[in-house]
């Protein structure tokens, strides 16, 4: 036996070996170990190896899927060793060989997955700074290529994709952040050959060559592909039939969001790495787990094309108007997620439970397309196409499995009756023997007149009629003398035989039939894969469309107007996230961006709503660039290229980079990277270092955006010298978000305005955080000594060239009361004698 678990542990010896022994899966040495530590469970040994005990440990065949659920959470691969062969004709150990190998990303099983999420495998092929991607969801069979031309696009991809597990060429190391993710594994460098992948591509999709998906002179993204689809064949043990088609994303095709950016906005992921108080958050009240997905993969990757922006839209309106999307959710939520059961029906996985979903969804489709079949768009007359129906299906599921199955199929009870007569009658020879042997036995004393006749059932003789020694004489001839005992005599005939070798094994072959049945089903489905899977994604698509319906009707979103035309212009926009989160009103705020007024110096208040201002018009953009309506009264929107945030502030321990110098790549990234039609949101740029560095910075950084390169930029600082920046460049423009003082208080009004703040409150929001009254008072003592030109004379001051005199910073502070204003507020002039008087003036004059 150890010499078989070693010989099949040698081809798989980077993954935990579950080798079945009977009931239980068992694992030996290391894997032992590593299982009993992460699994928590008994660390034994049986026998010896080199004098030693061999480490053992099990967990059993009917529970392994939560181990395994356990073990791949944790990263860990898991090859499956089954018995193969006949216990009963076997000699020596029963042959054993690996049926399928589970990776983190190759998962299909339900109790593996969170059904809300993509769960991908990627692999990246590399030459020079190009490189070629390749995407796989084996849950769902959707297959994709792409390229990209550099490692800043790389990094954005991957941020996109968060593949379970990434392939790539031993000899082709990938960028630091890239093969150290978690999952990252290289392979050899012949996976990534162009004839092996081209072989296996064309093979896999059953076609000639790659042409017809758009492939041609992709040379790098296919050979990611051909290593991705060896991968997954090897682990999958099969050929994967669910895997029909490879779709070609376009860099051009979609607005770009680098990984930082992408953190910021917080598209469904947020600051704490998990999905809480996230734009999808907001919007994802979807009726299925697969429009759950797609709706992310939309707000992972918003498109710019316009057509088909625009179609989206016109359905939601249409939806929107005639109401239809309240009657298609309660249809929509009986559907499931067919896309990954008929995943699972093509594997030859599927359970019980996966037909009988796959049967109720099929049954509600003609439903589904009577409510979208009056909707005259382009849009909706394809979705109807797509969402066949399938009555043969219908009828044939309904007929063979029962209304609630068990989860396996293992035991049986899955077959309706009626289904199939062999399988009926099987069924009812083990379950009603006991009635037979009864009515056999009345009816064969009737007929011989034997009143001591009995049928009885011993494990060792079978079946048998048993007559008392006295009358045993009068045995119809036609019983065989089975068993001689002392007072009786016990027989068989014919009929008993027959009934004999049908009732022992009734079970075992009810239990066969039914599999076969069952199986037969499953191939017999996979022949309808591709009418079923385009229905699925049909479906799919309306499910996100309704919900973005509802979503409109909910949250009081609005059509925008996409445009071709240079500007972004939101009437009294919001921010979709907060807004739910809040008890009070929003406060809605305007922006106009175009080619006049490219770039907004925002100033104003920490805590002011600066941030939440700047990020409300991002994700407005983001929400039209996937067919969304969008929280506003109204708005207008060119198409975007590319959307980046340089925002809050963090270091990067394990990278050893400071927060200033996170900060910095960050906005260099935005300076080289930023184009005229991208939108380019900078917060507090120049913080992290000393106040005459970072005001250069700031300043420099602003001005080449917005002349050099002109992007869609709302820009939000502190230093109140780069308000002078409308006096030299004449696409800036000031705003600021309003605040009020009220009792020593400040008032955040959250507004925003034109024209530069005219204070910082930098110490209001200082007291409002709980900063001691004692610090309070000595910073505006200090704050006192600098308005009163406590700096050296000799201080630099920042100075843009052609400006000849931008405002002091300390204008910001201009509200707070000087010495000299405090020490008058003090004094009583009437009962000052005219020497305390003489002494005040002298006082006064110091102060000044």
């Amino acid at each position: 036996m150890m010499t078989q678990y070693l010989r099949i542990k040698s081809e798989f010896p980077d993954t935990i070996l579950f080798y079945r022994m009977g009931d239980f899966y068992e694992l030996f040495f290391d894997d032992a170990r590593k299982a009993a530590q992460l699994l928590d469970i008994t660390l034994t040994a049986r026998g010896q190896s080199e004098g030693k005990p061999i480490p053992m440990a099990g967990v059993p065949y009917h529970a392994a899927d939560n181990y395994i659920a356990r073990l791949v959470k944790q990263g860990v691969s898991i090859a499956i060793a089954e018995q193969i062969g006949d216990p009963a004709t076997s000699k020596g150990p029963v042959e054993r060989k690996v049926v399928r190998v589970i990776t983190p990303g190759t998962l299909t099983d339900e109790a593996y997955l969170d059904e809300r999420a993509d769960n991908l495998i990627a692999a990246v092929c590399r030459h020079q700074d190009a490189y070629g991607i390749s995407v796989l969801e084996i849950s769902t069979g959707r297959f994709s290529v792409l390229e990209v031309a550099s490692e800043a696009e790389l990094l954005a991809e991957i941020e996109r994709l968060r593949p379970a597990e990434l392939l790539y060429a031993e000899d082709q190391p990938l960028p630091a952040g890239v093969n150290e993710r978690a999952g990252a594994r290289s392979q050899a460098p012949w996976h990534f050959d162009s004839d092996s992948a081209f072989r296996l591509l064309t093979q896999q999709l059953k076609t000639k060559d790659l042409r017809g998906f758009g492939c041609e002179g992709m040379t790098l993204a296919v050979r990611a592909a051909g290593a991705l689809l060896h991968y997954a064949r090897e682990t999958q043990r099969n050929d994967l039939p669910h895997v029909r088609s490879l779709q070609v994303e376009l860099s051009d095709d979609a607005i770009v969001i680098d990984p930082a950016s992408r953190r910021n906005l917080e598209i469904d992921i947020n600051q704490q790495g998990d999905s809480s108080h996230t734009l999808a958050w907001v919007m994802d009240k979807t009726a299925t787990a697969m429009g759950s997905r797609l709706l992310k993969r939309w707000l992972n990757r918003p498109i710019r094309n316009l057509t088909l922006l625009e179609q989206r839209q016109t359905l939601i309106k249409q939806l929107l108007e005639t109401g239809t999307w309240q009657d298609q959710q309660p249809l929509l939520r009986q559907i499931g997620d067919i896309e990954r059961i008929l995943s699972r029906v093509a594997l030859g996985s599927a359970r019980p439970r996966d037909l009988a979903r796959l049967r109720d969804a099929l049954s509600v489709l003609p439903a589904v397309r009577t409510l979208l079949e009056p909707i005259d768009s382009l849009l909706a007359r394809q979705l109807w196409s797509e969402i066949q129906e399938f009555p043969h299906w219908v009828e044939r599921l309904q007929a063979a499995i029962i209304d609630n199955p068990p989860v396996v199929i293992r035991d049986g009870g899955v077959i309706a009756t009626g289904y199939d007569d062999e399988l009926d009658e099987l069924r009812s020879l083990s379950e009603n023997a006991g009635d037979f042997l009864l009515q056999l036995e009345n009816r064969e004393r009737e007929r011989s007149g034997i009143s001591t006749l009995k049928v009885g059932y011993n494990r060792v003789h079978g079946y048998y009629i048993e007559i008392s020694k006295a009358q045993a004489a009068d045995a119809p001839t036609e019983y065989i003398r089975r068993q001689t005992l002392k007072n009786a005599e016990r027989f068989i005939t014919p009929e008993l035989k027959t009934f004999e070798d049908k009732a022992l094994s009734a079970k075992s072959r009810s239990l066969s039939r039914e599999k076969h049945l069952y199986d037969q089903l499953v191939v017999d489905l996979g022949l309808q894969l591709p009418g079923l899977q385009t229905c699925a994604a049909a479906l799919s698509q309306l499910d996100v469309l309704v919900n973005l319906s509802e979503r409109a009707d909910t949250l009081r979103l609005t059509c925008p107007t996409l445009t071709c035309d240079a500007v972004i212009d939101i009437r009294q926009g919001r921010h979709p996230v907060v807004e739910a989160l809040i008890d009070d009103p929003f406060v809605a705020n305007d922006t106009r961006l175009d080619n006049s007024r490219k770039m907004q110096i925002i100033t104003g208040p920490n805590m002011g709503g600066k941030s939440t201002y700047m990020r409300q018009v991002a994700v407005i953009v983001l929400l039209a660039h996937i067919g969304s309506f969008v929280p506003a009264d109204q708005c207008t929107l060119t198409t975007v290229d590319r959307i980046f945030t340089r925002m809050g502030s963090a270091d990067d321990v394990a990278g050893g980079r400071s927060t200033f110098m996170v900060e910095m790549t960050e906005t260099a990234n935005i300076l080289h990277n930023a184009t005229a039609n991208s939108l380019v949101l900078m917060d507090e740029v120049g913080r992290g270092t000393s106040t005459f560095d970072g005001l250069s910075l700031a300043w420099a950084s602003a001005a080449h955006l917005a002349e050099k390169t002109a992007a869609y930029t709302l820009f939000a600082t502190h230093y109140f010298e780069m308000t002078a920046l409308p006096e030299s460049h004449h696409r800036v423009v000031n705003v600021h978000l309003k605040a009020t003082e009220h009792d020593d208080r400040i008032i955040f009004l959250h507004s925003v305005e034109d024209g530069p703040a005219s204070q910082s409150y930098g110490l209001q929001v200082a007291q409002l955080a709980g900063v001691p009254a004692a610090v309070i008072q000595n910073a505006r003592i200090q704050l006192q000594k600098l308005e009163q030109g406590s700096l050296p004379p000799t201080s630099p001051r920042f100075v843009e060239p052609g400006v000849t005199d931008p405002p002091h910073q300390t204008d910001m502070f201009a509200s707070v009361p000087s010495a000299v204003e405090t020490r008058l507020a003090e004094l009583d002039p009437d009962n000052l004698t005219p020497r305390a008087a003489l002494e005040l003036l002298y006082e006064l004059k110091r102060l000044v």
